[in-house]
């Protein structure tokens, strides 16, 4: 039992909401919220003059200790989770990779197993499915309905490796749909882009920009209708992954107008940089890549765009980071495995931090996005999306209490010697921002003050989620 928390005179803000009030922490929920409430001697007394109290940001796509062949993301469940935190981020939903040969069982159980000890705020996964049979197809319902996973992630890139067919995307769709399950898919069509990389290195072309050059919008595109095709056929919610590119979005649109279940979300480096960034010179572009690649400015504005008018639903990060150099952590997690050949450069880029006060400034404060919407983005609709509302992404009585007290008018430069993720580099280097972070709570309990962590590792508690895409 902790004592109650009382946050006064904040501006509540939510997705469809935007006041000054007061509000009552107990037992790790909201138990009121009110014009005024008097505060009695045992309660924690928070002044929230002139801060936005907003719900904890939910980031459904992140990858911590995360294998990608014979690379690993720098960031552990801990060191990430505390960074996210810093950044306003209090749930996370990362991945269990299933290996060939394996059941999507026991790769949740196995992240569960390395996430529990570790993790600083609240967690769940996505299983991504590699291996299609009828064994691991027969797993699936069960993984929905007893273990609270209702997300699967498919690769339509990266053959050999990762990638699944046509056959096995439809027969999972299926196999899911019916219990309220939703299939995520890595939309691009793997087996050209292997023909243009392949193609690439033959003639010599080996520095980090041909990851861009050979990995093109329309080949983007092409996989993303092709995937909300067979998610029409099969009758279930279909979500693309990480989308960039302007034709990509144009085939979500379009599905969208038709009523069909189709759902996307981008993320902050698609909004923020461009490929132009893979001009820098010598081997500093290989920070920027990522897959899908950084995109022509026109998708910036169509992306943008996208947010504004919900032809995207959610803005996530896709923090896969590899640090740049190879010291301290190893050659195996540093983008210096690439060295000579941008076939080998870890795809992946760090983000987890800086999500919201990002999206804060260059949406919101330039008037793309109002305070509602940025809220939608960010919280709501990733809790309706991947069941979890209204326990996460809601400031209403019952809720959780993961909460976000932002100070609009708070100026920050964003640096890797102040972030609190292991990777050595970001993206964002020297972007000067409007807006930060003040005070984070954890089902009530305050993790973040200023630059001081208060949470511990452990405290995240695992989310068993209900039907994905079903809650809009």
């Amino acid at each position: 039992m902790t004592d109650d928390v009382l946050i006064q005179n904040g501006r509540i803000v939510t997705a469809v909401d935007d006041y000054v009030a007061d509000l009552l922490v107990r037992d790790g929920q909201i138990e009121a919220i009110a014009r005024h409430i008097d505060p009695s001697p045992t309660m924690q007394v928070h002044d929230a003059s002139g801060l936005l109290v907003l719900p904890g940001g939910i980031d459904v796509h992140t990858h911590m200790e995360f294998d990608l062949g014979d690379a690993q993301t720098v960031d552990t469940y801990e060191t990430g989770t505390r960074a996210a935190a810093f950044g306003g981020t209090t749930t996370i939903l990362d991945f269990a990779l299933q290996g060939h040969g394996q059941s999507p069982k026991h790769a949740l159980d196995q992240r569960l197993a390395l996430a529990e000890p570790q993790a600083c705020v609240d967690f769940g996964f996505h299983v991504i499915l590699t291996d299609i049979n009828p064994g691991s197809l027969s797993e699936l319902p069960d993984l929905i309905n007893a273990d609270g996973v209702s997300s699967f992630k498919m690769f339509m890139a990266y053959p050999g490796v990762l990638m699944v067919s046509d056959g096995d995307i439809f027969r999972s769709m299926r196999a899911v749909g019916a219990h309220g399950g939703m299939i995520n898919l890595h939309a691009e069509n793997g087996e050209v882009i292997q023909v243009l990389i392949e193609e690439a290195l033959a003639q010599g072309n080996t520095s980090p920009k041909f990851h861009a050059l050979t990995r093109p919008r329309i080949m983007e595109a092409e996989a993303t209708h092709r995937a909300i095709r067979l998610a029409e056929l099969a009758e279930v919610p279909v979500y693309m992954v990480h989308l960039s590119a302007k034709e990509a979005l144009d085939s979500v649109v379009e599905a969208r107008d038709r009523g069909i279940p189709a759902f996307a979300e981008t993320c902050p480096h698609y909004l923020f940089l461009s490929i132009e960034d893979y001009d820098r010179p010598g081997f500093e572009a290989a920070k920027y890549v990522m897959t899908p690649p950084l995109r022509e400015h026109e998708c910036q504005h169509a992306l943008w765009r996208g947010l504004r008018f919900d032809d995207l639903q959610i803005v996530s990060t896709d923090h896969c980071p590899f640090c740049f150099n190879e010291n301290p952590h190893g050659l195996n997690k540093s983008k210096q495995m690439g060295l000579g050949n941008f076939e080998r450069i870890p795809n992946g880029a760090p983000g987890v931090e800086f999500r919201l006060p990002l999206l804060f400034d260059g949406g919101v404060n330039q008037g793309r996005l109002t305070l509602n919407r940025f809220v939608q983005l960010t919280s709501t609709a990733p809790a309706k999306m991947f069941g979890m509302f209204p326990r996460k992404g809601a400031i209403a009585v019952g809720s959780d209490a993961d909460l976000v007290l932002f100070d609009p008018n708070q100026p920050q430069t964003l640096s890797a010697s102040t972030h609190h993720s292991l990777v050595d580099y970001t993206l964002y280097e020297g972007f000067h921002l409007l807006g930060k972070v003040a005070k984070v709570f954890l089902r009530g309990q305050m993790i973040v003050n200023g630059d001081e962590w208060l949470g511990q590792a452990g405290m995240g508690r695992y989310q068993r989620r209900a039907a994905s895409g079903r809650i809009l």
